[in-house]
C-alpha cells in the first residue's frame, strides 16, 4: 500500500542547501533508479544491523586485584561518576588509541 504524500508540506518544509540541490535534481528528474535496488537496500539494511549491534554494551566478568579496585572505585567517585563507567571508558580510550598502555 503506497501513502500519497501532499506536495504542498514538501514545499512548505524548509531545506539547508544539500536538500535543496538534491530537490533541484529530483525536480529535473536528473536522478534514475537504481537497477540493483533491493540488493543496494539490503546490503545498507545488513550494515545499519550490524552498526546497532557494535553499539550495544556486552556484559563481562573480569577479575581484578582488591586494591586495584578499590584504587578505580575512590577515582570514580572524586570524579562523580559510576567506577563501572570509569573502566568502559578506560577500555574505550584503550580499544580507540587514545591511551597508550607499556606492556
Amino acid at each position: 500500500m503506497s501513502k500519497k504524500i501532499d506536495k504542498r508540506i514538501l514545499n512548505e518544509t524548509p531545506l539547508d542547501d544539500y536538500e535543496k540541490e538534491l530537490k533541484e535534481f529530483l525536480d529535473k528528474g536528473e536522478f534514475v533508479s537504481d537497477p540493483n535496488f533491493k540488493e543496494t537496500k539490503k546490503m545498507f539494511e545488513d550494515a545499519a544491523k550490524r552498526f546497532i549491534e557494535l553499539e550495544e554494551s556486552k556484559s563481562i566478568t573480569l577479575r581484578v586485584k582488591k586494591k586495584d579496585l578499590m584504587k578505580l572505585k575512590a577515582k570514580a567517585a572524586r570524579n562523580n561518576i559510576p567506577y563501572q563507567t570509569l573502566i568502559g571508558l578506560l577500555i574505550n580510550h584503550y580499544a580507540e588509541g587514545k591511551t597508550k598502555l607499556t606492556l
